[in-house]
């Protein structure tokens, strides 16, 4: 390179199905990657996040992502149409995020050449966690897909918890050297940040999505067994592409009756945290590492999850909150009974929770560990 010359500016794609989770979970990596010098081009379904996307200059490509589509033609195509993209858009590095956009999207860079990818399992979710019929009839497929596009060479694999690694390791499916464990999407720790209990009754949040996998059903009832001795909140939208949302109208019913306030989607949840006493994460399939539950402790909150991968991950047992066993509501009544009847105990778990979302789960360690992965995978090195 002549003296004096700029190196040529990397493009980084990220290609997701759904706009609004590429804003919640990666946006701050996106950001990251541009302060590095690279371009930043998105690839998803486009809906209500795209113009605040596109204001921070990246570039968004609607792309006609159908979650619930089973349809093998329909995906075939869909696989010809991005693989046109990656050919227009040339990424030095593709970053695929979540179990479709990792098969489909692999699939589409080995046609068109794309040499360096990242791959994201978000959480093993319904196929790997669900007795369903469908999950137990799509498991096999989904595994061989898996194997193929997962872990081929010029590709590294970003975990959010061990148990997801490990299992995935185990089975073959990924490359020991091309693993890589980087928790969860990170948290802003000034704006989640711990604040006195507010007066008044004992206030129990959980913030997700209002899909049946989240334990909301459970939350309810253990609501029902606690009834009069706090206060339940809800808060989220349904997810009309999940098949398993929960209808707005059993949502207002359970309201209605008593049981809980369902608050909707909400934008202020550092500010619902700080009203909040006690933060709650009952999930009955396979998180990633969710982000309510890492905004949740870094706000202060003592937290109740789920004895499940990803949950487990972000909670000390008998330190920082309590973790029960998935799609039992009399343990998890039992495990919110104690904090609400001991504030002491709140105080300590929410104290320790703080400072393992600090030393563990920040924003600016999760991008910074992210550059390092495109920055080896480019240069050929091993992140360190």
């Amino acid at each position: 390179m002549a003296p004096g010359t700029e190196p040529p500016q990397k493009t980084l794609v990220f290609l997701v199905t759904e706009d609004w989770f590429f804003a919640s979970h990666f946006l701050a990596r996106a950001l990251a990657a541009q302060a590095a010098g690279w371009r930043v081009t998105l690839l998803a379904h486009e809906s209500t996040a795209t113009p605040n996307i596109r204001e921070h200059g990246i570039e968004v490509i609607p792309v006609d992502f159908v979650r619930r589509r089973l349809n093998p033609f329909a995906e075939f195509l869909f696989v010809l149409k991005l693989a046109r993209l990656y050919r227009r858009v040339r990424p030095d590095v593709a970053h695929h995020i979540a179990l479709k956009p990792i098969v489909l999207g692999g699939l589409a860079a080995r046609l068109a050449g794309v040499r360096h990818i990242v791959n994201a399992p978000t959480g093993l979710g319904f196929v790997f966690s669900s007795d369903k019929f469908l999950a137990r009839a799509l498991k096999p497929f989904v595994t061989l897909a898996l194997r193929l596009t997962l872990s081929p060479p010029g590709a590294r694999v970003i975990f959010e918890n061990p148990d997801d690694l490990v299992a995935l390791r185990d089975a073959g499916m990924v490359r020991a050297n091309s693993a890589y464990l980087i928790r969860g999407a990170g948290v802003d720790m000034a704006e989640f940040h711990p604040a006195p209990e507010p007066p008044g009754p004992v206030r129990v949040i959980l913030v997700a999505r209002m899909i049946r996998e989240k334990g909301i059903a459970d939350f309810v009832a253990a609501a029902r067994i606690l009834h009069g001795q706090a206060q339940f909140v809800l808060v989220g939208a349904p997810d009309h592409g999940n098949p398993n949302s929960i209808p707005e109208a059993e949502l207002h019913a359970w309201t209605v009756q008593g049981l809980v306030r369902w608050l909707g989607p909400r934008r202020d949840i550092a500010a619902l945290l700080r009203s909040a006493h006690i933060a709650c994460q009952p999930s009955s399939y396979r998180e990633g590492l969710p982000k309510s539950a890492l905004e949740a402790m870094a706000a202060g909150k003592p937290l109740v999850a789920t004895d499940i991968p990803g949950c487990r991950e972000a909670v000390v047992d008998g330190e920082s909150g309590f973790l029960v066993p998935p799609r039992d509501p009399m343990a998890l009544a039992e495990a919110l009974a104690q904090l609400i009847h001991d504030p002491a105990l709140r105080a300590r778990f929410g104290a320790a929770a703080r400072r393992r979302a600090e030393e563990n789960f920040s924003d600016t360690t999760i991008c910074a560990q992210t550059l390092l992965v495109y920055e080896a995978l480019t240069s050929n090195r091993s992140p360190t």
